[in-house]
């Protein structure tokens, strides 16, 4: 090639590429988990990728010189792609997998169950007050392990608690001035304190039914008393408690129901959206047959009028020849008037047909001006087989309980009311908790001498390691346990609640049973459904076979002067309805078809449809062109 040519070509490319759509990769909804460090990732947010509103690639390609080819796997596959309401269904099972990570944290609010607490509390034997406190001068609001606020929460069961373990520290920090009107102890008139507090604990829920909680905490004091045997002093305090229920929530069954309802309810999400997908591809398949029969019925219309423009045209010469009266005209223009008009309306339902297909297989439907000028070419036609080889019911009724999504959806249901029950069979229990703690003290600090030599004990001289040795040798060990019961006279409320429940699952129960019955019913409908539509197509197809031949033996006697042009007209339109009629009953086998297999739960399969593919946002290699 010669130079000029190679840049006419590269010209002509280049012109080419720039009116080429941009190539779209469809992705399904996804979440991407947030990453980095250990200790700082759970506090770091999860990125939901935004939601895809350009139409896939595939569906560009399709078109050429204004015209959109399509196969019937085409448009299931474009349906899987492009539609939004099976997009919108994708992030169902999205969201039941959150939901899931959100009740492994068990419990029904964020939150801390009873916590411990130890600050702004004097600790007893530490300083002035402390030393009141120890003398049962002064009142200590400290429990020593366990304490907290007690919300109350309603909840039909007992509530799990939180499963993720909690670290909680609070750090205090005060000066604080205390006037002294008595100062025999203090020998001051106002107590100075400089104290800091440190309180760290760490909480884990058990799915047995309780918590544990390891807690710390440190008191360091210094005051101004001259009084004060050991200043500064140190008060390490190291708790591990224990609370446990014995009836009411005991039980990992019963504190892991909703985790396990959760969990199945992910695979009914995932039920759900293959629900949603054996439905789209009915409803493409249903609109892709009709945009089929329509574009045969505008066939049979167009015949149909150039049959009436042949009698129109033959008329007309016959009383140009003068061997027909010319009032015959008329009858052969009412006659073709009527054919263009019934080939008109046969036209707007293909364009209204192709409009509900496009809107099915694009994001944007007739927005975007390509698709909106596009005429769509079918390339498959109904084939009716010579018999339709249908097992027998039972058979039938057998698979749909195998692979139809909504019936397993609705054991599934079963199955999670049955779980959830064990709330409300738990809840009717009384409620009796088992507390035990176990919690070691140590004291140091620097010895200030006294008038009279009285000094501190060497054994509590010291800073906080001395402290904390005598807490990990337990040298001043305390030990608590007890019970808490707690019941209510009738307890009509929760034994209301599980009344409620039982009575909804034998209403569920009956439902699920129903709704079997009701399937063996559609599926004998369907079934008797297609045999007639097969009957009503076969017929269809004889009546216009003997209307053709009757026509054409009409029109050669007419030719023969042994017919009139009423009876010739009359043929042609009953001809014209046979055709119509058997193009109805060709759309009405492919409805009864595909209502046969959608009621059976075949409908993917016989059409090599992938829920695991579609639900990726793609098709198999089995649908793609």
């Amino acid at each position: 090639m010669t130079p000029q040519q190679l840049l006419s070509a590269f010209v002509a490319w280049t012109l080419l590429a720039a009116q080429m759509p941009a190539q779209v990769t469809v992705s399904a909804p996804a979440v991407d988990r947030p990453t980095g460090p250990v200790i700082v990732r759970p506090y770091k947010q999860a990125i939901v990728r935004p939601v895809q509103l350009k139409n896939s690639s595939r569906l560009a390609s399709l078109i050429r010189a204004g015209k959109l080819y399509l196969t019937v796997q085409d448009a299931i596959a474009l349906a899987i792609e492009n539609n939004l309401d099976l997009e919108i269904n994708r992030y169902g099972p999205l969201v039941a997998e959150w939901t899931l990570e959100r009740r492994q944290a068990g419990g029904v609010l964020p939150g801390v169950t009873a916590g411990n607490s130890f600050v702004n509390q004097a600790t007893s034997g530490q300083g002035v007050q402390g030393s009141q406190v120890a003398a049962g001068l002064a009142n200590n609001n400290n429990n020593n392990g366990g304490g907290g606020g007690n919300a109350v929460i309603a909840q039909i069961g007992p509530v799990t608690q939180v499963l993720d373990t909690v670290l909680q520290n609070t750090s205090l920090y005060e000066h604080i001035t205390t006037p002294q009107p008595n100062t025999t102890q203090s020998q001051t008139t106002a107590l100075v304190d400089t104290h800091h507090i440190y309180n760290t604990f760490v909480q884990q829920g058990l799915l047995s039914g309780g918590y544990v909680q390891l807690a710390a905490n440190i008191s360091d004091l210094k005051q101004n008393a001259p009084t004060d045997i050991l200043n500064p002093s140190v008060v390490p305090i190291v708790d591990f408690y224990l609370r446990h229920n014995l009836l009411n929530g005991f039980g990992s069954n019963v504190n892991r129901r909703q985790i396990t309802v959760a969990e199945k309810n992910i695979g009914a999400a995932q039920l759900t959206f293959h629900s949603q997908l054996l439905n789209l591809v009915a409803s493409v398949l249903n609109l892709y047959w009709d945009l089929v029969t329509d574009n045969d019925d505008l066939k049979a219309r167009q015949t149909n009028l150039e049959l009436a423009q042949k009698f129109y045209h033959d008329t007309k010469r016959e009383i140009e020849l003068e061997a027909t009266a010319k009032v015959e005209i008329y009858r052969a223009e009412a006659e073709l008037a009527t054919r263009k008009q019934e080939l008109a309306i046969a036209l707007s339902a293909v364009r209204q047909q192709e409009n509900l297909l496009k809107n099915v297989i694009s994001r944007n439907g007739l927005e975007d001006p390509l698709i909106d000028t596009a005429e769509i070419v079918p390339l498959d036609h109904i084939v009716v087989p010579p018999q339709d080889d249908l097992p027998p019911l039972r058979e039938l009724v057998k698979i749909a309980l195998a692979k139809r999504p909504d019936m397993a959806n609705a054991n599934l249901s079963m199955e999670v009311a049955e779980i959830s029950a064990l709330g409300t069979a738990n809840g009717i229990l009384p409620t009796l908790q088992g507390i035990a703690t176990t919690f070691n003290s140590g004291l140091a600090g620097t010895a200030t001498p006294q008038p009279g030599g009285i000094t501190a004990d060497p054994y509590y001289v010291g800073g906080l390691g001395t402290a904390f040795g005598q807490v990990f040798r337990r040298n001043f060990p305390s030990q608590q346990a007890g019970f808490r019961f707690q019941g209510n006279t009738g307890n009509r409320i929760h034994q209301g609640d599980y009344g409620i429940e039982q009575l909804q699952l034998r209403q569920s129960q009956l439902v699920t049973r129903r709704t079997m019955n009701q399937l063996v019913v559609d599926i004998s409908n369907q079934v008797i459904a297609l045999r007639q539509a097969r009957s009503r197509h076969s017929a269809a197809v004889n009546t216009r076979v003997l209307q053709e031949q009757l026509l054409e033996k009409e029109q050669r006697k007419f030719t023969l002067g042994g017919s009139t042009r009423n009876e010739v007209i009359a043929v042609q339109r009953s001809l014209a309805t046979a055709r119509s009629a058997e193009v109805a009953a060709l759309a009405n086998y492919s409805h009864a078809r595909v209502a046969l297999d959608q009621v059976v739960g075949e409908t993917l399969e016989k059409n090599h449809v992938s829920v695991a593919a579609a639900l990726k946002g793609g098709v198999s290699p089995a649908t793609a062109p």
